[in-house]
């Protein structure tokens, strides 16, 4: 007799342990109850949905990046940001983020939100004293469909440069 009693408790924690307990995948919140009823009642509300893969290897005709406008929307935020500027290190470092930053959400803007671009945004500034400079970067590269798009801006303090670059996902 008390090996049905056992059994029975057995299944019970299993149970509770399925719905969210200790062994769950789940991590549970700290205002649950221990039985996990919260997590009973998610449950009953149907299964999530999965998206599948799309296994589009190439981008459409209408889903090319746009070089001109990501060279455009570089231009009017060098122009805004740098126009009367003058080079100092501890205020340069803070600009190129900043500008970066504009100039990533403008280029993701532009793309609108289905696409399939990784956008990568590099800008640099520097003091001009008269030297030459020369900028490089590499990258695995699928030249039928990656892109780039680059801006240069000159003044008698700084020179900046910029680039961004789109990459094709899958």
């Amino acid at each position: 007799m008390p090996v049905k009693t056992f059994r029975k408790a057995v299944r019970r924690v299993s149970n509770i342990r399925h719905f969210g307990g200790p062994s769950s995948a789940r991590p549970s919140s700290g205002t649950e109850s221990s039985a996990g009823f919260s997590d009973i009642e998610e449950g009953l509300k149907g299964p999530q949905v999965v998206l599948e893969n799309t296994y589009q290897l190439a981008p459409k005709d209408s889903q090319k990046f746009p070089t001109k406008k990501a060279e455009d929307i570089m231009k009017n935020v060098f122009l805004t940001h740098l126009l009367d500027s003058k080079f100092s290190s501890d205020t340069c470092k803070n600009l190129t983020t900043q500008i970066t930053e504009t100039v990533k959400t403008q280029v993701k803007a532009e793309l609108g939100n289905n696409n399939r671009f990784k956008v990568v945004v590099l800008v640099m500034i520097g003091a001009n004293y008269g030297q030459g400079a020369r900028v490089a970067s590499r990258c695995l590269w699928y030249p039928q469909y990656d892109r780039f798009a680059q801006y240069e801006y000159h003044n008698e303090s700084l020179f900046a440069v910029g680039i961004v670059y789109g990459v094709y996902y899958e």
